[in-house]
């Protein structure tokens, strides 16, 4: 009986510490403050750099737009520049229903320069919710700072759309969980272009290219998978997985040339590829390969050099499942 009376008291003892573990979470996390000091002066050197990030290296716009999913790698539709509104929900194989925030003037007009500081790099909202982590704080707290002071430059002169975009809804216990992530940025110095290893890897954690070219996990890379591409897309007519981006020979891109890399985003960049139709058995390419191709080839150079740099992975991926 003791033995039991000591079992009941450890088991009380336990689950008061996740009551109060769960009610710290809640009540006090994210904790990561506005630095109200910051004011960013938009000159027109800021804006172009903003510009060209956000809409070719971060692609800010490639989720807080509106996409034409019947078109080859589903381009903007026009008009809904920065509106938000884009869904990803649990047909996608996320958890729950998160909706892209509107970045233009109608959806931040509130919005003090230190509180979308805070959202980009830490993915903490005006209202001090946790963001979820499809918007890659994690990464763009890595970036330069005045890049990100560069982005929040451009964003400021977007064309207003007025678009209310609802409230994310996340399942349990990611709900919960989802307040761990944020934390305080920890910028990095941007390297010189001239050192294409370095610059490239700059480049290539701004690209986001790891989040969707690696295998994951209720939403986290799985170690050892990095690059080697895996991240399944659901789509109505099937599955369509990033493919494996490192230099191994057969399974990877280490047969091609530096030129044919850069050539293969400029070719999907260009109009006749925006105008494929897509028909609704067929699977699209999720890559935002307009985007992406709107980067300098100088650019585009630094990341194949920084990829060739990396462990080659031997790991076939079957890129497309029809479903039967």
């Amino acid at each position: 009986m003791k033995i039991l009376k000591v079992l009941g008291v450890i088991i009380g003892v336990v689950l008061a510490l996740v009551v109060i573990a769960g009610l710290y979470v809640q009540l006090a996390l994210p904790k990561v403050e506005v630095d109200s000091s910051i004011s960013i002066i938009p000159d027109s050197t800021r804006v172009k750099r903003g510009e060209y990030l956000a809409n070719h290296v971060a692609v800010c716009m490639d989720c807080h737009s509106k996409r034409d999913w019947t078109a080859f790698s589903g381009p903007i539709i026009e008009g809904t520049d920065g509106g938000g509104g884009e869904k990803f929900g649990r047909n996608e194989g996320f958890p729950g229903t998160i909706y892209s925030s509107n970045l233009t003037p109608y959806g931040l007009k509130s919005w003090t320069d230190g509180e979308i500081y805070r959202a980009v790099t830490s993915g903490v909202g005006k209202d001090g919710r946790a963001l979820f982590p499809l918007m890659a704080y994690h990464r763009f707290g890595q970036m330069d700072k005045e890049d990100i002071y560069s982005i929040i430059s451009y964003i400021r002169t977007l064309k207003e759309v007025e678009n209310d975009v609802p409230a994310p809804e996340l399942d349990f216990p990611v709900n919960i969980l989802n307040r761990l992530g944020p934390g305080p940025a920890n910028h990095q110095t941007k390297p010189a272009t001239g050192d294409s290893v370095l610059y490239g890897a700059y480049l290539i954690n701004a690209a986001g290219c790891i989040d969707c070219h690696s295998k994951t996990d209720k939403g986290n890379i799985v170690e050892g998978s990095e690059y080697g591409g895996g991240m399944e897309f659901l789509q109505p007519a099937g599955i369509i997985r990033a493919p494996n981006i490192t230099f191994h020979k057969k399974f990877g891109i280490g047969s091609w040339t530096k030129e044919f890399f850069v050539n293969k985003f400029k070719s999907l960049a260009d109009s006749n590829a925006r105008a494929i139709h897509v028909k609704p058995n067929e699977l699209n390419s999720p890559m935002p390969w307009a985007m992406y191709g709107g980067m300098t080839d100088e650019d585009l150079e630094s990341i194949y050099v920084y990829l060739s740099s990396l462990t080659p992975k031997d790991v076939q991926i079957e890129v497309r499942t029809f479903n039967k």
